[in-house]
């Protein structure tokens, strides 16, 4: 399990190669809301998601070795290109195993930051196709499961901290849990009183299956928010969850859609559905907060293309 200090020395590591995101008080969200609304912005860190805080984080601590023999990654979409962008800057060969069916800006975008990449039809030949570059002696990064992953997510909440001290709530997704489990552990070891709402959506509920059952649980993901769908949640993460967790939202495609729609029209910002659920979340807890709160939604990933936004108009305007 990660602690305070595994972050911010994750934080004195990656310092150089992240930015440090904008968290902007919205005042249409905080009339709409009937409290202080805040955004956290992660859609304008390098690659469009908080992914690459971990990432760098990963990299970072590998031997000189490991890092001649490059890294190879399991992703469909943001921390692929978090994990070719780190390689980039760092100069390690990186391989990205990716489905299929994965949009075709994300595949374009992990190439562009220098990465080679392999598809393979289901999540079972991914992983195969991966751990067979492993056992060739490259060394495998974990999206979310992985404790210097989630300590360079949790740089997150020491930012938060920092630019809003009264700060009382904060709405985060979860997918892994790696980003939830490292911002917890950063929140709740300076400010405890802090009230953490972890979301996700229909069909990509692993967090919530797993607090139900009291144990990590696998699940075939069904959500069209695919950056959330993970096929288990880390086990740290449901420990954290089990003892911070505030509350679990649970809400559907269609509320992440319309809530999308909000943010770009209202608020001129464009995200995934893994971002935009976590104001879905908010209208879900109207009338939970006060005048006095100040509670901030996570926007964590901002890579979604005219395709992505067309077709998931199609699939839920019934």
């Amino acid at each position: 399990m990660i602690t305070l200090q595994d972050v911010q020395e994750a934080r004195r590591r990656i310092e150089p190669y992240i930015r440090k995101t904008p968290l902007e008080r919205n005042s249409t969200l905080s009339q709409r809301l009937g409290t202080n609304i805040y955004l956290k912005l992660e859609i304008f860190q390098k690659t469009g998601s908080f992914k690459p805080r971990g990432a760098f984080n990963q990299v970072l601590q590998l031997s000189q070795g490991q890092r001649e023999k490059g890294v190879v990654a399991v992703s469909g979409g943001n921390f692929a290109q978090g994990v070719a962008y780190a390689g980039q800057v760092l100069g390690v060969r990186t391989l990205i195993c990716m489905p299929g069916y994965t949009p075709k800006n994300y595949i374009e975008a992990t190439k562009s930051y220098g990465a080679d990449v392999e598809l393979a039809p289901t999540f079972s030949e991914i992983l195969e196709l991966a751990q067979s570059h492993q056992r060739q002696g490259l060394t495998f990064l974990h999206p979310y499961d992985n404790p210097n992953q989630m300590a360079g997510n949790g740089t997150i909440g020491l930012e938060l901290l920092e630019d809003l001290p009264e700060l009382s709530d904060v709405i985060i997704s979860i997918g892994g849990g790696g980003l939830i489990a490292g911002i917890m552990v950063a929140i709740k070891a300076i400010k405890p009183e802090v009230r953490i709402w972890g979301v996700e959506t229909e069909g990509a509920d692993t967090m919530g299956q797993a607090l139900k059952a009291g144990k990590v649980v696998q699940i075939t993901p069904t959500s069209l928010a695919k950056t959330l769908g993970a096929p288990y949640a880390a086990e740290d993460a449901l420990l954290l969850a089990q003892k911070h967790l505030e509350r679990h939202i649970l809400v559907s495609d269609k509320e992440a859609f319309e809530a999308g729609l909000f943010l770009m029209e209202r608020v001129k910002v464009i995200t995934e559905l893994a971002a935009s659920c976590t104001l879905a979340a908010a209208e879900r807890l109207n009338g939970t907060f006060g005048k006095r709160d100040h509670v901030v939604l996570l926007l964590c990933g901002g890579n979604a293309s005219l395709d992505n936004l067309m077709d998931y108009y199609q699939q839920l305007k019934t």
